[in-house]
């Protein structure tokens, strides 16, 4: 994927910046929510399978948790930053207030790369981070969840770690965790699914049909894959893929101009969501450079990888055929694109709106977990695609009623009930 020099945190306070100036929040309530209420950084020593000890540096950040206890992923990443998680935790505070869940914004994550970490050494990392942090993590206070590179495995060793530690069960503490063992059936496929069932809704309001509309997607790993298998299922057609290799250490886009097979591309996809190159192509894909898969002429492009990868410098390469830019990622486009993007009328589903399916059902998952009461996968995906219909609802109206920009709308929504509670709680 592209790499950028673009900092995300700063991206994520200009965009406050420009909404909270829209609507006038006063100067106290603006310097709380701008900047998290509290932050870790952690030192983790872990034994490897050669005998040696390695330090890995991890974080934990707090945004804001004045509607609820903090919610946010924990990603393992070889570039992970202080300012990547900062910026990401400001972001599930908005996600968490625009779908209208009691939760905060939070967000983890360890500077490593899983790839080169054998099973062991993996288990032996997500422990030590609990460790670290456990006194400041809960059910009630902070509660992590999967994100880049980490799946129900980890959170499971982490959920196992944070209760030996405390001497009792929470299986409220963590969340994407094993169906069985506490996780939420629906969980897996929630993010992914949750921004198809906003498409839907947003191409209802455009007048396109679903099943004529044709998508490019960045990136192939748990949010993008559902969101194509589901995009596909209900007749869509997905041209182009770009993922990580690996073995190469680049990004390709596999395209067919016909529509690529779910199926067989998830049956050569590992599980960190890298297709292998050569049994694409000899399924028939054409393989283009990583960055190529902005240029398709597609109805719908999906950025569903990694944050600021729609920047100035390709914004211009979006073919003149999209219609709707879908962000599943968190924080994919930087605000210069955004005014492009703007400018050129393509409708944005912005990322917290469009990629908070994942945090609903991790909410979902943390009440069944606290009642140990556990729901029908049915009901589960009902739930999620009431919220989330709801939430862009509410969006889309704000926008058309004060002729406001999507992301605009959807901060507006967020920020007013974040500060809201702030003021409720005498913080400002």
């Amino acid at each position: 994927m592209e790499k950028s020099s673009y900092n995300p945190f700063t991206n994520a306070q200009a965009q406050f910046d420009k909404v909270a100036s829209f609507i006038g929040l006063d100067e106290a309530t603006c310097d709380l929510l701008r900047q998290p209420l509290k932050e870790h950084h952690v030192l983790i020593p872990v034994c490897m399978d050669d005998g040696k000890m390695k330090i890995f540096k991890g974080f934990r950040v707090l945004h804001n948790d004045a509607r609820g206890p903090a919610k946010g992923g924990i990603r393992f990443h070889p570039q992970e930053t202080a300012d990547t998680v900062r910026a990401l935790a400001m972001w599930m505070t908005w996600k968490c207030a625009v779908v209208d869940i009691p939760l905060g914004g939070g967000k983890g994550g360890v500077i490593c790369d899983p790839h080169n970490l054998s099973e062991r050494e993996q288990e032996r990392l997500c422990r030590g981070w609990v460790r670290q942090l456990s006194k400041e993590m809960g059910p009630y206070i902070d509660a992590p969840a999967p994100d880049v590179m980490t799946t129900a495995k980890h959170m499971l060793w982490m959920l196992d770690e944070f209760e030996t530690i405390h001497g009792g069960r929470y299986p409220g503490f963590i969340t994407g965790k094993p169906v069985g063992m506490g996780g939420s059936t629906g969980r897996t496929e929630a993010t992914g699914f949750g921004a198809i069932y906003v498409l839907r809704e947003a191409l209802k309001d455009l007048q396109i049909k679903l099943e004529e509309t044709s998508l490019s997607v960045q990136g192939f790993g748990n949010v993008a894959q559902y969101a194509a298998k589901m995009f596909t299922e209900l007749g869509g057609k997905v041209v182009a893929v770009a993922c990580w290799d690996n073995e190469d250490k680049v990004s390709y886009t596999y395209q067919k101009k016909e529509g690529l097979s779910m199926n067989m591309l998830l049956e050569i996809t590992d599980s960190f969501g890298c297709i292998n190159k050569k049994k694409a192509a000899a399924a028939g894909c054409k393989i283009l450079p990583g960055e190529e898969w902005i240029e398709q002429d597609v109805d719908i492009l999906m950025p569903a990888a990694l944050e600021n990868q729609i920047t100035a410098k390709n914004v211009n390469k979006i073919s003149k055929q999209v219609k709707v830019l879908l962000e599943g990622a968190n924080g994919p486009t930087t605000t210069d694109a955004d005014d492009i993007i703007k400018e050129r009328g393509i409708f944005l589903l912005p990322d917290f709106l469009a990629n908070a399916g994942g945090v609903t059902c991790s909410y979902f998952e943390q009440v069944q977990s606290n009642l140990n009461y556990y729901w029908e996968k049915e009901e589960v995906l009902e739930k999620l695609d009431t919220k989330m219909t709801s939430a862009y609802r509410a969006v889309y109206d704000l926008a058309k009623k004060k002729n406001l920009y999507m992301r605009d709308a959807a901060y507006v929504i967020a920020i007013n009930r974040v500060a809201q509670a702030v003021k409720m709680r005498g913080w400002a």
